[in-house]
């Protein structure tokens, strides 16, 4: 398996010189998901100055053929995981629309940072690579991002709101919730209406807001 090559608009983060290398490493002897073309996908689709939304996950489905590098987003032909079936549910009801399927490439190139708190994960074995030191690069790329304007934060569920406690967000908004997945959906995920919300804030802010449901874009 070839290496993973890190994105040139954020190769300069400190986690690349410092915690990247040994990760490398333990990847040339794993098998692994989503594999060294999509791990930075997240990364590879949004420059710093272009992020204004900020949505987290923990890290990628452990089904083979599922990931695709962007946090809760699958390849367009893979059936939708319930997390992201609770995600379109309440999308729907919010803004009475949804995408046709479960790629999220499109709110990446509007500016939605999906990213997962975790790039990489052995087949069949959720968290996995939980303590590799994949936490750091998204507290560094949050804050890079921060540095170019204020955010949008969308944090479901305790993990999520984890990673960022601590980072500056003095201009930033945060909408914060329950996780989507089953177990949880219906303790306030169900009911949030972040993606109206975060659009609001946009315009507010003199932003375009996200189109949350068409991939045309």
């Amino acid at each position: 398996m070839s290496a993973p090559v890190p994105p040139a608009a954020w190769v300069d983060l400190p986690f690349f010189h410092d915690e990247w290398p040994a990760i490398r490493d333990r990847l040339k002897d794993a098998d692994w998901l989503p594999g060294p073309e999509r791990v930075f996908a997240a990364l590879d689709l949004v420059t710093p100055e272009k992020v204004r939304v900020v949505i987290l996950g923990q890290d990628p489905y452990p089904t083979p053929g599922h990931a695709n590098g962007l946090a809760f987003s699958v390849n367009p032909d893979v059936p939708l995981p319930r997390s992201l079936s609770n995600i379109f549910a309440e999308m729907e009801a919010d803004i009475g629309a949804r995408p046709a399927n479960g790629d999220l490439s499109h709110w990446a190139r509007q500016g939605v940072l999906l990213l997962n708190t975790s790039l990489s994960v052995a087949p069949g074995d959720a968290g996995s690579h939980g303590k590799w030191g994949w936490e750091h690069l998204a507290r560094q790329a949050i804050a890079r991002a921060q540095d170019h304007g204020p955010l949008a934060f969308v944090l479901w569920g305790a993990q999520a709101q984890k990673v960022v406690a601590g980072l500056p967000r003095d201009c930033d908004a945060v909408f914060a919730s329950a996780h989507p997945s089953p177990l949880s959906a219906r303790r306030g995920f169900f009911g949030s209406r972040p993606f109206s919300k975060v659009n609001d804030w946009l315009k507010a802010q003199g932003f375009a807001p996200i189109d949350w449901a068409d991939g045309s874009v």
